[in-house]
């Protein structure tokens, strides 16, 4: 049976903090919103952009010391950041969140509750702020990598007995069912994802084994399995797969590939995959060294240095195998087909002691010492363009200097403005730019600091800096930090969770580029 309630509260919000109307062809602040942090509890902050609807937060609170219920507020603003509605929902303090999703109209929240099968889905109308919970039974033991929704059915992806499952959920009925054909040994789920169009379900999956198999297994919207188009991995391993939908007949498959199951990519590869087609189509496989603009970020001697490399090692008819790790986003649609976006990136790791027991009376223990990962360390991201049959239109480059995470996410955002672009990422309450137009840069890397709503203030601290590409020329700025009075200025210290407005119109930019 389904468990369902509603859930809807009203109250008043902030005013916004107005700032100076923007200037022409430069990252500009317009307007600021702060939320006052609460000292006595924790809470956890969320910022989803609805494009020209303005925007969603999600606040959690836990109040750890009185040990009350937890308690979600949602908090819809307008393109303005005025407050349209407030929404509080107090979850069954038994359960837990795990992952969230969105779509155009609603969000939602895949709850459990710990050593049970039990599950709840929190969905929030973004248009009206009605919440509703339903609750089910899942695999007891089930560990969840995925979560998506399709209409009235939730997909949950991730193994079960070191074997890959996706389950469909009905918020109808409550019922259950397996996708079936892909429980198997020495495989894993690259990623779950739905076709609004279609009304299909495609399961990425990939072999562990050597020479790994890619396989796409595409399920109607009835859970029944339409077709299974697999890539057998002999000349290249597809690392990662992402589907941009073209037409009702055709999709786009971008990633980036490498041999032999190894996570380090050799470079990007595009192909089409045809409506009930369930043959593959020709692979376009793009090296690192082909692309243009890709060494951009490292300084010019050490990239020529690069380039007499690969020339010589061309010459000589022998391959240059450039390895890295890659992060590649979510295709973008564009007039001409798709854009992707990637960010190179390592893991960086500390030692640590690792305690065990030596056998020696008078130590008891070891001093080994063992690596823990403690970051990510991005680089640079490029970009490319692709056409509707796959073919890359151009490439470029976004050098990223000293750009740290503990959570492995993208960074880099990307405002479409018809043929130019604006490429900017966060950093330790800063916002880093470029533009670039294809192929030529057209504003180098530029640095813009965020400013609080009050000239007699000063930003002491900034921390979980986030930014989100918004609609047209905007994007949201987002995160913590800690305010006090500017030097001269009397007033207390506070900490707040900020939302800054952004806007950089590129229309009118004239510049030589390069």
């Amino acid at each position: 049976m389904t468990a369902r309630f509603i859930y809807v509260v009203w109250c008043a919000l902030l005013p916004c903090l107005t700032l100076p109307a923007p200037a022409w062809a430069q990252l500009t602040q317009t307007t600021r919103i702060e939320l006052p942090a609460d000292p006595g509890r924790a809470e956890d902050f969320d910022v989803l952009p609805l494009a020209g609807r303005g925007l969603l937060v999600t606040i959690r609170k836990d109040d750890y010391l009185t040990r009350s219920p937890p308690e979600i507020q949602f908090q819809r603003y307008d393109t303005d950041l005025k407050p349209r509605w407030v929404t509080t929902l107090r979850p069954d303090e038994k359960f837990v969140p795990l992952l969230d999703y969105h779509n155009e109209l609603y969000k939602f929240w895949l709850y459990h509750q710990p050593d049970t099968d039990n599950y709840q889905v929190i969905r929030l109308n973004t248009d009206d702020g009605l919440a509703e919970v339903f609750a089910g039974d899942l695999l007891d033991g089930l560990v969840i990598q995925h979560f998506k929704v399709l209409g009235n059915r939730a997909y949950i992806g991730g193994t079960y007995r070191s074997r890959p499952v996706v389950m469909s959920y009905s918020f109808f009925d409550g019922s259950t069912a397996v996708l079936p054909g892909l429980y198997g040994n020495q495989t894993e789920i690259n990623s779950v994802e739905v076709d609004e169009i279609r009304q299909e379900v495609h399961v990425l999956v990939h072999s562990l084994r050597r020479k790994c198999q890619f396989r796409i297994h595409t399920f109607t919207y009835q859970n029944k399995p339409l077709r299974t188009v697999t890539y057998d991995g002999a000349e290249h391993s597809l690392v990662s797969g992402k589907l941009l939908t073209i037409n009702a007949d055709e999709l786009l498959l971008v990633g980036n590939y490498s041999n032999d199951c190894s996570p380090f990519s050799e470079g990007i590869y595009v192909t089409r995959i045809r409506h009930g087609d369930d043959q593959p189509d020709v692979i376009r496989y793009i090296e690192f060294a082909r692309l243009q603009n890709f060494f951009n970020y490292l300084k010019p001697k050490q990239q020529q240095k690069l380039r007499n490399r690969v020339a010589r090692r061309q010459q000589e008819g022998k391959d240059t195998r450039l390895r890295y790790r890659l992060l590649v986003h979510n295709p973008l649609p564009t007039a001409e087909g798709l854009l992707l976006v990637a960010e190179v990136y390592y893991p960086q790791y500390r030692n640590t002691p690792v305690p065990g027991y030596t056998g020696q009376l008078n130590t008891g223990f070891s001093n080994r010492i063992g690596k823990v990962l403690e970051s990510f360390h991005y680089t640079h991201a490029f970009v490319c363009g692709f056409d509707r049959q796959g073919n890359l239109l151009w490439d470029n480059c976004l050098p990223i200097r000293d750009l740290e995470s503990d959570r492995l996410t993208p960074m880099v955002q990307v405002s479409q403005q018809g043929d130019r672009l604006v490429l900017a990422y966060p950093d330790k309450g800063e916002i880093n730019t470029e533009v670039i137009e294809g192929n030529r840069v057209l504003k180098e890397r530029e640095q813009f600091t965020l400013k609080t709503g009050s000239e007699t203030e000063k930003v002491l601290f900034s921390s979980n800096d986030n930014l989100a590409a918004w609609y047209g020329q905007y994007f949201l700025a987002f995160g913590n930090q800690k305010i006090a009075p500017d030097r001269g200025f009397n007033g207390p210290q506070r900490e707040v969770f900020y939302i800054n407005k952004l806007t950089y119109p590129v229309d009118n930019l004239v510049v030589g580029g390069k």
